[in-house]
């Protein structure tokens, strides 16, 4: 194969939901901008897909102090706390640009932005558009970018960084929807490629969440931390068989909705009897699992959500996605409950970054969803969004202020990728063959609930689906080849990382009889840190 198009700019952007759309806005202010999206920009991606909303300290008797508190405590102290203070200092701010810019919230009788209460929170911060506040915010996003000179490029699957020959990344190469081959140069590149969790069976993700930005970002040598640590969402759909696994928003219980078993009991008081429903989503999410696993789950395999003693009229205005998504399957929340259990949703580990959103990898910056460190063993529901625009506006920033480029890229590299894409027409294995299976043993074997055993022989299958030689009948076949290996990459590094970390924390659960459970304030555990040279676990020391 050889490059089609070869195109320059100051900024790269790769990815354009949330926190690349908003690193792009901010990037044109510097130079010129090239925005690479895997789908259509503002309709892939998981930020538009998000229902339930932004954090933010508004009111005098809540504090980012507070904020800060309950982030670290729900991510069991292992954010980054350099990371935390940004997020919670500077995302009202960024709420604020999105209202002055025109993103429409639910509002109070005296005209303030609406706050409702999620889990984990000490006091309801998380401010919200209805149920579609990701939506809301992609709308408002999109109209800001087209005020812009950035150039975007749609349906293009970037397949690697490129570096040049100091070793800073130079650009990307990428397919477009012809599978012709584009070589972006730029002086600097944002990585905003979202999560990974559709390497699991049931997902909350879009069909683009396949974690390309964490494999290729290893392959470029960056260092990423905390890859085991996968939020399974305590409330997704489990009927019928085709919604299994669509995102229930933890709106629902923040309005007032109730979790009961088959036997009708209200089992979070078994659990969390002081937060119950708004317990973390990792409580949760585990409470849930546990009920079914032990025999009191419904009939599908999961729990029931109740709304049904609430006006009718607040789920009508507070939940209306919800209620429409339901009444398309037959079931009228009003008036009887919904059926839920737990679907992967977010990947809290990711690349390592600095406050300005430098990755390991000089040129390299990243924001979103692919870094590490912001939330922790345990996202709270709400700071996602707040992550996507705080850091996307750093990420922009600082990469916009980027010098000029010195070094030239290295076409070797970029001859032997050429090659790579070649070999797949020699392939003999299907990739939606392999695609099924890595996602069948993610699930059954590094779920909720893991031990030393079943994540060894996931690894073990992982690595062989990684050496299947994946077949492409034509160039449009080649970018699903690369997302599969892609897939098989994310999920290596997430396995990997499981079994370096010899503790329950967070949303890391291992069962094997030697595993320990400390305080996590006083677990001698860091970060899991994995990257092409080097991969353990950071000891500290715990003062008493």
């Amino acid at each position: 194969m050889l490059v089609d198009e070869i195109v320059d700019a100051h900024v790269l952007v790769i990815g354009s939901g949330g926190a690349g759309m908003r690193a792009a806005i901010e990037a044109s202010r510097y130079g010129s901008v090239i925005l690479a999206s895997k789908t259509i920009a503002g309709k892939g991606g998981c930020t538009t897909m998000a229902e339930g909303g932004f954090n933010a300290v508004l009111r005098d008797q809540d504090s980012v102090v507070t904020h800060r508190e309950d982030t670290l405590s729900g991510g069991a102290y292992l954010n980054d706390p350099a990371l935390v203070d940004v997020l919670v200092s500077e995302a009202p701010d960024r709420l604020r640009d999105l209202v002055r810019w025109g993103a429409v919230f639910d509002v109070t009788d005296d005209r303030e932005v609406a706050q409702r209460p999620f889990g984990g929170q000490r006091f309801p911060r998380t401010c919200y558009a209805g149920d579609r506040t990701g939506h809301e915010i992609v709308m408002t996003l999109l109209d800001g970018l087209d005020a812009t000179d950035t150039q975007i490029y749609n349906e293009v699957t970037v397949i690697d960084l490129v570096r040049d020959e100091n070793g800073a990344v130079a650009g990307a190469i990428a397919l477009d929807r012809d599978g012709g081959v584009v070589l972006f140069r730029s002086d600097a590149t944002v990585l905003a490629t979202g999560g990974g969790t559709q390497i699991y069976d049931v997902s909350t993700n879009s069909a683009a969440g396949t974690g390309d930005g964490f494999a290729m970002a290893y392959r470029a040598g960056a260092e990423l931390i905390d890859m085991e640590m996968i939020q399974f969402h305590p409330t997704g759909a489990v009927y019928p068989y085709d919604a299994r696994g669509r995102l229930v928003t933890e709106a629902v219980r923040g309005e007032g909705g109730i979790l009961l078993n088959a036997q009708q009991e209200r089992f979070m008081k078994r659990y969390d009897p002081e937060r119950m429903e708004l317990s973390t989503r990792d409580v949760v999410a585990r409470s849930i699992a546990t009920e079914v696993l032990e025999g009191r789950g419904t009939r599908h395999g999961g729990v029931y959500l109740d709304v049904t003693h609430l006006p009718a009229e607040r789920i009508e205005t507070r939940l209306p996605v919800m209620l429409e998504q339901f009444l398309a399957f037959g079931v009228d929340i009003r008036k009887e409950p919904m059926e839920v259990a737990p679907t992967a949703h977010h990947i809290m580990g990711g690349l390592r970054i600095t406050p300005e959103c430098r990755t390991t990898i000089p040129g390299l910056f990243a924001c979103g969803e692919v870094t590490g460190g912001v939330h922790g063993a345990n996202r709270l529901g709400g700071n996602a969004l707040a992550d996507t625009q705080v850091f996307g506006k750093r990420a922009g920033e600082f990469a916009g202020k980027s010098p000029e480029r010195k070094g030239r890229i290295d076409e070797a590299w970029v001859e032997g990728e050429l090659r790579l894409l070649d070999d797949f027409f020699e392939g003999v294995m299907s990739p939606a063959a392999v695609r099924k299976d890595l996602k069948l043993t993610m699930w059954n074997q590094a779920g909720i609930f893991r031990n030393s055993m079943d994540l060894a022989t996931a690894l073990t299958h992982v690595r062989r689906l990684s050496d299947r030689r994946l077949f492409a009948a034509s160039t449009a076949n080649i970018p699903e080849c690369c997302t599969v290996r892609n897939m098989c990459t994310t999920a290596s590094l997430i396995v990997r990382c499981a079994l370096l970390r010899p503790e329950n924390r967070g949303a890391h659960v291992r069962r094997d009889p030697e595993t320990t459970t400390w305080d996590p304030e006083k677990s001698p555990f860091g970060h899991t840190y994995i990257s092409l040279v080097r991969e353990g676990i950071e000891q500290r020391e715990v003062t008493a």
